[in-house]
C-alpha cells in the first residue's frame, strides 16, 4: 500500500472540518448537541485531539484522544493519553489503518508514556471490542463486569482497562470504576451514553460474583 494513499488530518482546530468534531465519518453536517459541545469546550483546552484518516481520498477512519484532564473516561495516569474512540469503516478493513492511527498518535505525543482506552467483552456493540483493541497492541490490565440498565437488560458484559505503554517501565494507568458506571456524555453513539432523559446517576450496574 502506497503511503501516499493514506492521510491523517487533525480536525480539532480546522473550521473546514468542524463537522467531524460533532459527528463521526459523515459527509453531512451533523446536528450539534449540548453535551458534546460542553465536552469539547472543556476538553480542547486540555489537550483533546480528534483526527480523521483518509484512504484513497475517502474518509474511513478516526481517532480522538486527550490527557486525563480532557478525556471522556475516568482514567488517570502519569503522562498517559486516553483514547475516547478509534475505529475504521468496515469497507477499509485489511489495510492496518487502525495501527496507522495509533502510530500517528504516538508520534504526535512523544512525551506520553503510553495510551489507555477501554475494551468490551461479551457486548453486542461492534465498537471497542477487546480483541480489536488487542490487535492494536493493547493489553487488559483491569476489568469490571457490568450490565446496562436500559439496554439488553440482564445480559452481563466486561469492560477492560486497556493499556499500550511506550516502554516497559511506564507506569500503568488506573480508573475510577464507580465513575465509569455513570456512563459517558461525549458521544451519543457510544454504548455507554447517558441520555438526559435517564435520571438515575448510574446507567451501568456492577455484577458482583
Amino acid at each position: 500500500m502506497s503511503k501516499r494513499s493514506v492521510e491523517i488530518v487533525d480536525v480539532t482546530s480546522d473550521p473546514d472540518r468542524e463537522r467531524f468534531l460533532h459527528g463521526c465519518l459523515v459527509s453531512l453536517r451533523p446536528r450539534k448537541y449540548r453535551r458534546r459541545c460542553e465536552y469539547l469546550d472543556a476538553a480542547i483546552p486540555n489537550g483533546f485531539r480528534k483526527k480523521i484518516l483518509t484512504f484513497e481520498g475517502k474518509v474511513v477512519g478516526t481517532i480522538e484522544y486527550a490527557p486525563p484532564e480532557g478525556a471522556g473516561y475516568p482514567i488517570q495516569g502519569k503522562n498517559t493519553m486516553v483514547i475516547n474512540c478509534i475505529w475504521v469503516l468496515r469497507r477499509a478493513k485489511g489495510h492496518h489503518l487502525g495501527t496507522r492511527l495509533i502510530e500517528d498518535a504516538m508520534q504526535a505525543e512523544p512525551s506520553a508514556s503510553g495510551f489507555a482506552t477501554i475494551g468490551l467483552e461479551d457486548h453486542r456493540s461492534p465498537w471497542f471490542k477487546k480483541g480489536q483493541i488487542e490487535k492494536l497492541g493493547f493489553s487488559s490490565i483491569d476489568s469490571i463486569r457490568v450490565t446496562h440498565k436500559t439496554r439488553h437488560l440482564g445480559v452481563p458484559f466486561t469492560i477492560h482497562l486497556m493499556w499500550l505503554p511506550r516502554h516497559k517501565d511506564a507506569e500503568p494507568p488506573t480508573w475510577d470504576k464507580r465513575k465509569l458506571l455513570e456512563g459517558e456524555y461525549f458521544c451519543r453513539a457510544h454504548p455507554f451514553y447517558h441520555p438526559q432523559t435517564y435520571k438515575p446517576k448510574e446507567i451501568l450496574e456492577e455484577v458482583l460474583s
